[in-house]
């Protein structure tokens, strides 16, 4: 038999390395980037320890020519951006994993294997790599245009780089894999003959689809959408190469900020509200997965 540890004090000891790594590489980092966001920005760049809401304000207002705060949208609209452009790649992912992933999971096991290290395959390329392919792609005299004047469909075509069409298409390449491997991780767990009893019962493909294969895989679409969602709300390299830095992400502003502006404690604070942002929604979403578990033991 396996003796097990009841003593408190050994949970404790056991859990403090995890806490020493959380509290240096997480909670210290997150604790300093708070403290600039409410620090005032020196007259060189960078911050001096004189603490004011003023970074907080001026993501809406800016000091007008009579001394008065004046309403300033320009961030807002970079946030709406930021947050239209993460839900259509967080959809298009979707809706284009969806199918490959229940694709793998009906394939014998070796087929299987192979098609999961091929979705894998690009992590093995650096991302700015693979982000400067499409730059190539979709450029003047580029890959795309090459094949479509080869099939005689246009004679010349205008460079599709530097707009929010190439910074959603890199967006999707760049996130697609963190969408299907979940996905199909829950779909791997389907109970087939589920299916076979849905067949049995004459209901047809898109019943049995709406009301088996969804409902059951939702889970790894929910964790897939997170895993796609978050990252995106921070992307660098698809505004800046392939968007040309005409279309600015919340990535690029706090990246400016920190860099060519020198205005620290605005950086923080944008990168603060971001964070913000984003644990509402996981809460959000961790909330109703709770209530939705609840329920279903209820029953």
């Amino acid at each position: 038999m396996i003796r097990r540890f009841t003593r408190p004090g050994w949970n404790l000891l056991g859990l403090m390395p995890a806490y020493a790594v959380m509290l240096l590489t997480l909670i210290i980092p997150i604790g300093i980037v708070v403290i600039v966001s409410f620090s005032t920005r020196g007259p060189y760049g960078g911050f001096d320890y004189i603490f004011s809401v003023a970074s907080y304000k001026q993501l809406l207002f800016n000091v007008g020519w009579t001394g008065e705060m004046e309403f300033n949208p320009q961030y807002l609209i970079v946030v709406g951006r930021t947050l239209l452009l993460s839900s259509v790649t967080t959809i298009i992912c979707l809706l284009l994993s969806f199918p490959v992933a229940y694709f793998i999971a009906l394939q014998r096991s070796s087929v299987k294997v192979a098609l999961v290290y091929l979705v894998t395959l690009p992590f093995w390329v650096s991302m700015i790599v693979r982000v400067y392919a499409w730059i190539i792609i979709l450029g003047n005299d580029g890959v795309l245009e090459k094949v479509l004047r080869s099939l005689h469909l246009v004679d010349h075509m205008d460079s599709l780089l530097f707009g929010d069409t190439a910074m959603l298409t890199g967006l999707v390449y760049s996130y697609i894999p963190l969408m299907i491997l979940p996905v199909f991780a829950s779909i791997e767990k389907l109970d087939h003959t589920l299916l076979e009893a849905s067949h049995d019962l004459y209901g047809s493909r898109w019943i049995t689809l709406r009301r088996i294969i969804l409902p059951l895989s939702a889970p790894g679409m929910l964790a897939g959408a997170i895993l796609v969602f978050v990252p995106t709300l921070g992307a660098v390299l698809e505004p800046t190469l392939l968007g040309g830095g005409k279309s600015m992400m919340m990535g690029n502003l706090i990246q400016m900020q920190f860099g060519g502006a020198r205005n620290w404690p605005l950086g923080a604070a944008i990168a603060i509200v971001l964070m913000a942002a984003v644990m509402i929604f996981l809460i959000l979403q961790g909330v109703r997965s709770a209530r939705i578990e609840a329920l279903e033991h209820s029953r």
